[in-house]
Order: C-alpha cells, then structure tokens, then sequence
C-alpha cells in the first residue's frame, strides 16, 4: 500500500472562520477590490469595505427574520454577485449556506428541503418561485422566502433583508461572528447524484479554511494577489467554484461572476481574467468548436498541424532530452502567431493559466493547451473534501496527473488500486446518514471510490471508478473513463457511455454535438435539417466516428477495445436527468433508458 504526505503549511485556529476575511480585509484594506460587477454592459469595482457593509446589512436582515446559530439557509440560484454575498451573510449570522443548483428539478429541490430542513430559502428568479411552489409550501421548517430578483428595482433579496434588518445592530452580528469555531458546520452540499439519492455533505469552517489556504500554497500562489483577477462562470452550487472563490477573496484577489455561458467568449474580452476555473467539458468545447471553424474556414489543415506542433512541444518539455529540438521550436513559433495567440485572445488576451475539475481532463488536451500558452493545472477532488484535494502546480506538472495532496493532507492506494484520502478538507461525515459515513470513513481515511495510482513523488493518476468498472463476458476488467475521454476529444462527439458489463465486447453508445454537426453538415454537402438520427447510418458520419473509435483505442488492448456503437439520436442532458449540473454522466440512468439499444448491439 502506496502512501504520500503533503507536509502542512499553516494551521487552523479553534476560533477561526470563513466569514472572518470579510472584515479584516475591510479594515486593513478598505478600498481594495474584491469583487467586480457587470452593469449594463460595462464592469465595476466592489470594494473590500462595501462588500462588509452589504453582507453585514444581509445578516442583520436574516438574524431579523428569526435565524438562530446553527439554522439553515437554502440558497438556489445561478452563478452571481448577490449568491456570495448572500453566503458570506450566512456565515455572518451564525448560519449554514445549503446551496440548490439552479437548475435542479422540483423533486431534487424536495428532497434537499425535506432533508437539510432549512428555515429560510432564497431562489433567484420568478420562475424559480413558479416551479418549486408545491414543494415549498410542503417544506414545514420553511419560515421565510426571498427572491433575488425582485419584481422592481431595490425589491430584490438583497434590498428586502437590508431593510428588515434596519433596527438590529451591527454588534449582534460581530457577536455571532465572534461565537463562530472553526469546527462548525458552514455549509450542507448534497452530492449531484450519478447514482441513487444524494447524500448531504456537511463540511466545517475548518473545512473550508484548510482548502482555501491550501489552494493558496499551490497552483493560484503567484496568481492569487491583489494584482489579479478571475472570473467565476461554474455554479457557485458546486463546491469548486465555491473553494476558489473563498481563497481568491481571501488572497485579495478581484473576483467577477458570468452564468451566460453562450456568451462566455466576448465576456472573457470585456473582463479579461487572469486565470479560470473550469471543467474539461469546456475545455474540450472550446478545443472543438476552434478546430470546426478553421475546418469550415478552409484551414483545417494548418490547424491540425498546429495543434500536433502545440502537444509535441508540451510532451517534449517533459522529456529527458531538455525540451524541444530546433525544428518544432520553429514550428511552434510560427504557430503561435498563426493559431495560438488568437485562442489566447478568446479567453481575454491576460490569461495566463486553467485550472481544470470535477473530471479527467486527459493528456491530449493538457499538452494542447500547455502548447499554447495556457497551462491547464488538472486537480482532483470531491465535495467530501472540500474540493481540490490534489492538484498539479507551477513548476510541479505532470500532465495526464491531477497532481500532489495540498499541504497538510494524504493520500494512500489501497490493495484494490482504491484511492483513499485524509486530511482537514476531508468532511467527517453525511448529514443525518450514518450508514453512509460509516462505508465511506474507515479512522478517517475517505473512500472515495475512485481507482488510481500514486508515484513516488507523491503524483495522483485516476484511471476509473470501482462501481464503473466493466466485466466483459470473457473477465476482462475495463475503465470506461479513458476511452470515453478520448472519444469526446473529437470534434463531432459530445457525449460517450462505454459499455459491455457480462457482455461478450465492449461496446458504446455516442451523442453528437449540435455545434459541430452544422458544420459537418454544410462541408460535406448534407441537408441542413437532418437530425443526428436521420445521419446515424450515413456513410460518410459513419466513416468519421469510425476513426474516433479507432483512435480512443489504440489507448487500450484489443481485448478493451470498442468493438461496436449505437449513435443516439438525441445528446444526453441535465434536463433529461442523464447528467449532473457539473457535466457528469448518470450511468444507471442512461443504461436503463438506452436498454433496448445496448441489447440491440450485443444481438447482432
């Protein structure tokens, strides 16, 4: 059994908080800026002293409306400003933040009521409000509800709870502040489910505190200053982006918050971050969207041929050999001014690195970016441990890892190749669910579940999960993970479930990207209306994904290998509940709604 310390760099005190930064920063630097604001098109600056003064005025409006130390908040809403505001005046008043993706269905967000019993709930839009009516009225420890959006201007949340509170003083809220330790519970996640019901999440304001400072003292330690900006894009729901978001404010860095993911590209050049956190999914996007549009521009050419000179260059800074020779230095140069300092541009012309989670990454497309000027620092992590529990650095980068524990942490192989973890970002267990704490804690040590291997120095590598691990017929164990990210690194895939548990092959079922299928279309002379399912047996389509299938497996054995696919007619989604909000596949639910077209392929 393989075992790697990170050694600790700092420590959490027994009466520290997360909310604590709010006012120190306002009193040391009142007039920094912590967070920056798009209104009406153009960005402004929240300084540190009136961010304090707006979360202080939210929590006298929730200790107003009947909070008490140790209440829950839900909080469902899109990725803004007012979101971590309406967090931090949680903290602030001594509550627990349950964040609710925005887009969660009615029956998700009765579950959560139902379970984590909050007193008050805050939701973002009318809509909202429409769509979960019935479950609210339903959820009894429901003593107050507030939009975000009110139905006039400074009628929203923020207004209303600044105004309840107008008559409690600002020292019954540094009261709570001050009663708060560090082993309080902060904030109840519950898991997005790829299978069965999802499990609350309870992680303390050590927790937190132990990620944030954690995160400071690895990749973001030179970014992460009062010099530089990020911009926020994933859900604040999701606890990576929460994670980063607390060690960017309490590093001094500007923060700014965009949920128009469709218009991602002309907000990353009015804001012009410089670093931002992702998951591989948009990453891959915006590698194939690039790569369709050269295609279409009639220089597809040059841009394969950049793109193999941008991840040669990245393998061979990895080499013994000290790094690229002379003529893929070359090429690599004249590239940069042909393809990649216009890619650079899309993402606002300052950004100078990625942070990538919530899923593999893969090796391909970590050297294609590292080969662009835009390094891509994979991680690794669950919201059992507050985030990033791993994460490869400046200077410190194994692509195709996701990197050494952060300071203070853990992590072991067990006999079964299972990675386990302990530290202090690792929760001590689910919210009123002790069956579930006592299989997924052993003395401390977090089961994650996930299959993996570990290196001398300390370099985590995922290679699948045990409950997804495949059982062909014949006993061949296969990780459907590696293939099917190498199956959406082409252009036309956007989804791929591999398959073939006690069946005589693998095999897999593929959905195509909308995006790119038009495109595909017009250049290779095909009706502009047909669908994915009027395609799915057209010769030329065939042709294609038969070469993505042959090259996701010259990554495996034959005995691995795909040997057969089903092209959906429709792409998987959040909406049909075949995905999480953060993009990852609902195994269970895809199997079982696609039965007849896996049994279909193995009867042939």
């Amino acid at each position: 059994m393989r075992e790697f310390t990170s050694p600790a760099r700092f420590s959490v005190e027994a009466n520290d908080s997360a909310v604590d930064t709010v006012f120190t920063r306002a009193t040391d630097a009142p007039n920094s800026v912590a967070f920056r604001r798009e209104v009406d098109g153009a960005w402004s600056d929240v300084t540190a002293g009136t961010f304090a003064g707006e979360v202080t005025q939210v929590a006298k409006g929730l200790l107003a409306a009947g909070l008490q130390q140790g209440d829950r908040v839900a909080l469902m809403s899109s990725t803004r400003y007012e979101w971590t505001v309406i967090d931090y005046a949680i903290w602030a008043s001594g509550g627990v933040t349950v964040p609710i993706y925005e887009t969660s269905s009615a029956g998700q967000v009765e579950w959560i009521l139902s379970d984590a019993e909050p007193v008050l709930l805050v939701l973002e839009t009318a809509q909202h409000v429409r769509d979960t009516a019935d479950v609210v009225a339903a959820a009894h420890s429901i003593r107050r509800t507030f939009r975000i959006e009110g139905e006039t201007a400074n009628s929203g949340a923020i207004d209303e709870l600044t105004s309840l509170g107008h008559d409690v003083a600002d020292s019954d809220v540094h009261e709570r502040v001050s009663a708060l330790r560090s082993h309080d519970p902060a904030t109840l996640i519950y898991t997005s489910g790829t299978t069965g019901r999802p499990k609350g999440v309870q992680l303390t304001h050590a927790n937190l505190l132990a990620e944030s400072r954690g995160i400071r003292e690895t990749t973001l330690k030179s970014l992460l200053n009062d010099h530089s900006r990020t911009l926020m894009f994933l859900p604040l729901a999701h606890v990576l982006a929460r994670a980063v978001t607390i060690a960017a404010f309490d590093a001094g860095t500007a923060v700014g918050h965009s949920h128009d993911i469709p218009n991602l590209v002309s907000t990353f050049g009015t804001f012009q971050p410089d670093f931002i956190l992702s998951v591989p999914r948009v990453f891959e996007k915006v590698y194939n969207t690039a790569q369709q549009k050269a295609h279409a521009d009639g220089k597809g050419k040059i841009f394969d041929a950049a793109a193999d000179a941008a991840v040669a260059w990245s393998e061979a800074q990895d080499s013994k050999a000290g790094g690229a020779g002379l003529v893929l230095r070359v090429k690599h140069a004249v590239f940069d001014k042909l393809v990649y300092s216009k890619l650079r541009a899309a993402l606002g012309g300052r950004c100078q690195l990625a942070i990538s989670g919530g899923a593999p990454l893969g090796a391909r497309l970590g050297h294609f970016y590292r080969g662009i000027g835009i390094p891509i620092y994979e991680g690794y992590g669950l919201t059992e441990t507050s985030a990033a529990f791993a994460v490869n650095t400046i200077g410190n980068q194994r692509v195709g890892s996701v990197g050494r524990p952060i300071p203070g942490n853990t992590v072991r192989i067990a006999d079964d190749g299972e990675i386990q973890l302990r530290g202090p970002v690792v929760f001590s267990g689910y919210w009123r669910n002790d069956e579930a704490s006592a299989e997924s804690l052993d003395d401390g040590w977090f089961r994650t579940g996930d299959l993996g291997s570990l290196d001398e120095d300390g370099y985590i590598t995922i290679t699948g999960r045990k409950k997804e691990l495949i059982v062909t017929a014949g006993g061949k164990n296969v990780s459907p993970a590696g293939l099917e990210d190498l199956l959406r690194a082409h252009t036309l895939v956007s989804q791929a479930i591999v398959v073939g548990d006690q069946k005589p092959f693998i095999a897999a079922l593929i959905t195509l990207d909308d995006d790119a299928l038009k495109g595909w279309k017009a250049s290779h002379g095909k009706p502009a209306d047909a669908t994915a399912a009027d395609l799915a047996n057209d010769a030329d389509l065939i042709a294609d994904i038969d070469a993505a299938v042959a090259d996701a497996n010259k990554s495996v054995s034959h005995a691995e290998g795909i040997k057969k696919y089903k092209i959906l007619p429709k792409d998987f989604s959040e909406e049909s509940g075949e995905m999480t909000p953060t993009m990852k596949l609902k195994r269970n639910v895809i199997t079982k709604a696609y039965v007849d077209d896996i049994e279909a392929i193995y009867a042939k």
